[in-house]
């Protein structure tokens, strides 16, 4: 008897263990499957969703289908001016990019030059600065009271007009603001040649002049004309510059007559607004694509030994190249931000900058006493801090399904996901508008004018962004982990939780920070999304503009600035511990 019991309650955990295995089966197949339709689904929301409601409405207004509405709204004499002065804004300054920024990435990348690491942050920060601030500081800059001009005794004649408004400086401005977008551009396909080749040449005797025309050029063509292409498309999209720049003397780019639509119309607006946007989105996804098959004219990926190395020596005249850039980017950023600065600290127009009429009641007023101003302050950083963390969160999701669970699926969902980002931002918030502008089915509530719709917004424009550092880190990770963790009989979502989240955290943490350098001063989207009470910093800037408040709007522009500047030094600080080509400016 004492035998017989441990021998009949023996079998028992093996019992048990192995209908647990026969039940596995069963519950795996559900929980493999979804992950990735949970992925896919959200992916859907944010990229196709919107645009199919935008595409609906401007194809069939009212419910019909009717493309004459279209033809019509596109057709009229101020769409064809705003699509002509779009299309020449867009590509002059485009190509005064390339110069800028093409010219930028090369020496960096090439030559001996010291110090490059300070000059390619300080060229990506200008670049992360919002584009109505950057429109803003040249305004201070070249204005008839400009503080600093009448420092050095350069300032303009009272009622002169300001030379950067319209057609001209809007070109001039764009350029000098997405110069940085080429050489990122460039700096990755820089990465890609081998220095073999310039090793070959040298061999050859060739010099280093010749090698960077006659080889180094042609073989990152496909990169240049890409870059090009990218700063059309950002030109095409780009809503602060023409805003500040255009509207006063109604020079009208797609972006604007948009805006100015919405504002006149309200909601009777919309159909003409889905039709322009529809427009702003052919011309742009026109450039996307051209992009995509330039650089698919550029052949696969080659395998190389060791990336370009700096070849070229400078000899004497490396402090004359040094100090062009440095003056480059003074001009570009130093002299604008300190223009505004003087307009800040100066208590009235006209008003000589000195220590004696130096004051932060600007400062003040913005920041502590002004009801809107404090509002747009603690607006932006919620809906950006909300977005970042949102964003860092799905982003481990994202990456883990896109790296190890889609297949041959990954790259159709990986175009939904981006379809919000590279299209730009007025056509999202058209989308957005006409999405949510009814009562949702089944909760009965409509997220039109609520903060939601600008989170929404941001989620699904901010995305693609987010996904860069984890994405990286991802295919960087070896899957025994994961290998040994489904022999253990894990879940999806318990490998998710306890096996990559920790492994993903410190990308995460770097995609949710440059979501909020992006978002925090952002225009585009929430100047056709805000409402009373959800004004966000660009919104405020560009009223207090309008309303002819150019020191107010000056002081939030210096503190927005300085919020940015802080987050990227942080960014900086942590790069160390970053995957490579994360953060743009180390080079």
């Amino acid at each position: 008897m004492t035998l017989a019991a441990p021998s009949s309650a023996l079998p028992q955990p093996r019992l048990r263990q192995s209908r647990l295995r026969l039940a596995r089966p069963k519950l795996r197949l559900p929980a493999g499957l979804g992950l990735p339709a949970a992925i896919t689904l959200v992916a859907m929301l944010l990229g196709a969703l919107p645009f199919l409601r935008l595409a609906f409405a401007a194809f069939a207004p009212g419910g019909h289908f009717a493309p004459g509405a279209v033809l019509e709204a596109i057709g009229g004499r101020a769409a064809v001016n705003a699509t002509l002065h779009s299309l020449e804004t867009a590509a002059f300054s485009a190509f005064g990019a390339l110069l800028v920024g093409g010219g930028f990435a090369l020496l960096l990348a090439v030559t001996d030059l010291r110090g490059k690491r300070p000059l390619a942050f300080g060229l990506v920060f200008s670049m992360m600065i919002a584009p109505q601030v950057a429109a803003l500081a040249f305004l201070s800059l070249l204005a008839p009271h400009s503080p600093l001009l009448a420092l050095i005794g350069l300032s303009p004649s009272p009622g002169t007009p300001n030379p950067l408004l319209g057609r001209g400086g809007i070109i001039l401005v764009m350029a000098l603001h997405h110069a940085p977008l080429v050489a990122i551009t460039l700096w990755t396909g820089l990465r890609s040649v081998p220095h073999s080749l310039v090793e070959a040449a040298q061999m050859e005797g060739a010099s280093s002049r010749v090698i960077a025309t006659r080889i180094l050029i042609p073989v990152l063509r496909p990169q240049i004309v890409a870059a090009a292409l990218l700063a059309f498309v950002a030109g095409i999209g780009n809503f602060g510059i023409p805003a500040l720049l255009g509207l006063p003397v109604n020079y009208l780019t797609l972006p604007t007559l948009i805006y100015r639509r919405l504002s006149s119309f309200g909601p009777e607006g919309l159909p003409d607004a889905a039709a322009l946007s529809l427009l702003v989105a052919l011309l742009a996804g026109l450039g996307i694509l051209a992009g995509m098959l330039a650089m698919r004219q550029g052949g696969g990926k080659v395998e190389i030994e060791r990336p370009l190395q700096p070849f070229w020596q400078l000899g004497r005249a490396r402090p004359l190249v040094a100090g062009g850039l440095w003056l480059l980017l003074a001009l570009k950023l130093g002299l604008p931000l300190l223009a505004l600065l003087g307009e800040a600290l100066t208590p009235a127009l006209g008003v000589a900058l000195s220590w004696q009429s130096l004051t932060f009641d600007k400062f003040a007023e913005v920041l502590l006493r002004q009801d809107v101003t404090v509002r747009a302050f603690r607006n932006s950083f919620l809906f950006a801090g909300t977005a970042a963390l949102l964003l860092a969160l799905l982003s481990i999701a994202f990456a883990y399904t896109l790296e190890r669970r889609l297949g041959r699926f990954r790259r159709a969902v990986e175009l939904v996901i981006e379809l919000p980002y590279a299209l730009p931002g007025v056509v999202l918030a058209i989308a957005c508008i006409l999405l949510f502008l009814r009562p949702l089915p089944l909760v009965g509530f409509s997220l039109y004018a609520t903060p939601f719709i600008i989170l929404f917004a941001y989620l699904a424009r901010f995305l693609p962004l987010a996904l860069k550092a984890p994405v990286a880190a991802m295919a960087q990770i070896e899957a025994h982990h994961e290998e040994a963790a489904k022999l253990d009989g894990v879940s999806a979502w318990q490998m998710l939780r306890f096996i990559v989240a920790p492994i993903l955290a410190p990308a995460a943490t770097v995609s949710a920070l440059m979501v909020f350098l992006v978002a925090f001063n952002e225009l585009t989207v929430s100047a056709l999304l805000w409402s009373s009470g959800t004004e966000t910093l660009g919104v405020v800037l560009f009223s207090l503009k309008e309303a002819g408040l150019a020191g107010e709007a000056a002081a939030i522009a210096i503190s927005a600035s300085a919020v940015i500047l802080l987050a990227m030094l942080g960014l900086d600080l942590a790069g160390r511990r970053l995957p490579s080509q994360v953060l743009p400016w180390r080079i």
